[in-house]
């Protein structure tokens, strides 16, 4: 029979050969997978040219002249399609904000870490998902202040672009005009009985926007807005027939949906 020291150098000896034993069923640690960044840079063009605010110098193709105050809008969803796989940015912020006032809001450090890969395309949501376009969630400006008025069918603006133009037969006196996009309604009788909203958010699908990233590389995503096609493909925007105030008028935000889809081109830098 064993002593109770022999029982007791027997338990330590199995406790020591199964700690061993343990260690040695350990898989070894994974590394981490090496990634990249992509930052995206937002400007503004205006017949091939940096758009210059504040001044009366440019002809739409209606023959408005007009002039540009400001411009600010959201994007979302942005999607990387490579050879790997769909890339969804939004780990960590997929809603960016854009205000021509704001040099910050014009580049965006993108917080995901991005596969390795042969990209071939870049696409986003110029607006929100209607799922996304959800009332009062910003608290702080500037992003509160692209509310969309409730009774309109409420969450926010898509974009504003602000200025003035010169209406037909006049040769100084201005007019405010406020080119808005965001929900659309639907009319039993204008402006009251509203019987339903229509969702304005449009795709952009970057021409030329092939890229390819390594492991420890940033690639730069400029972003251009040539403010010109606002108003004139395929629909020659008028602001004489349309006037300063878009919001509850569907026909004209249908047409700034269209004449959306050529509005942004892009430019891929390497750092």
């Amino acid at each position: 029979m064993l002593s109770y020291r022999a029982v007791y150098l027997t338990k330590i000896s199995l406790f020591v050969l199964l700690i061993i034993a343990g260690c040695k069923d350990d898989p070894p640690e994974e590394t981490e997978q090496k990634s990249g960044r992509i930052e995206f840079t937002f400007q503004h063009f205006l017949n091939g040219q940096p758009l210059q605010f504040d001044t009366l110098r440019y002809v739409n193709e209606a023959g408005n002249k007009y002039m540009v105050n400001e411009i600010q809008y959201f994007i979302s969803d942005v999607k990387l399609f490579g050879k790997k796989g769909i890339k969804l940015i939004d780990d960590w912020k997929d809603i960016h904000y854009v205000d021509t006032d704001i040099p910050d809001s014009r580049r965006w450090e993108v917080y995901d870490k991005i596969t390795p890969d042969e990209y071939d395309s870049v696409s986003f949501t110029f607006g929100f998902a209607p799922d996304k376009n959800i009332s009062f969630m910003y608290v702080n400006p500037p992003e509160k202040d692209m509310f969309w008025p409730e009774f309109l069918g409420g969450g926010y603006h898509y974009m504003k672009l602000n200025g003035k133009w010169l209406p037909a037969g006049q040769t100084s006196q201005t007019i405010p005009f406020d080119f808005h996009l965001g929900r659309g309604q639907v009319y039993y009788s204008y402006p009251d009985s509203i019987t339903g909203f229509i969702d304005n958010q449009f795709n952009v699908s970057l021409p030329a926007s092939g890229f390819t990233i390594l492991a420890d590389e940033t690639v730069e995503i400029q972003i251009t807005m040539n403010v010109e096609n606002w108003f004139k493909d395929p629909h020659i925007y008028d602001h004489d027939i349309y006037g300063g105030y878009i919001m509850q008028n569907q026909e004209a935000m249908e047409m700034v949906k269209q004449n959306g889809h050529n509005v942004f081109t892009i430019q891929i830098n390497k750092e």
